[in-house]
């Protein structure tokens, strides 16, 4: 996944969404994120990954619930935390490291 390198290493914050298709907490975070998305637009970057299609990654970033949020920066993870958030509180954090 050498473009989900390339996006955490960006200049800009990237949230990434692990997420798996069976799990329905992560159903209910998917449209909060669409908000969130709308909100920052191009400030930000927001990445789903697929923990079933995206294992090795998963294990690299020690993601052992759904879903797990992580912010990245120039490589670095910013914060991190797990199960569904509000849109305000997403926003807020992204808008911390902009």
């Amino acid at each position: 996944m050498s473009d989900f390198n390339e996006m955490i290493n960006d200049d800009k914050p990237t949230l990434v969404d692990f997420f798996a298709t069976w799990c329905g907490p992560c159903r209910m975070q998917a449209p909060i994120l669409e908000e969130v998305k709308k909100k920052v637009g191009d400030e930000a970057n927001i990445v789903k990954v697929d923990i079933d299609q995206n294992t090795r990654l998963a294990a690299q970033y020690n993601v052992r619930s759904v879903p797990t949020l992580i912010l990245f920066k120039k490589g670095e993870a910013l914060w991190r935390t797990v199960g569904v958030q509000q849109a305000d509180f997403i926003e807020a954090k992204i808008r911390e490291h902009i």
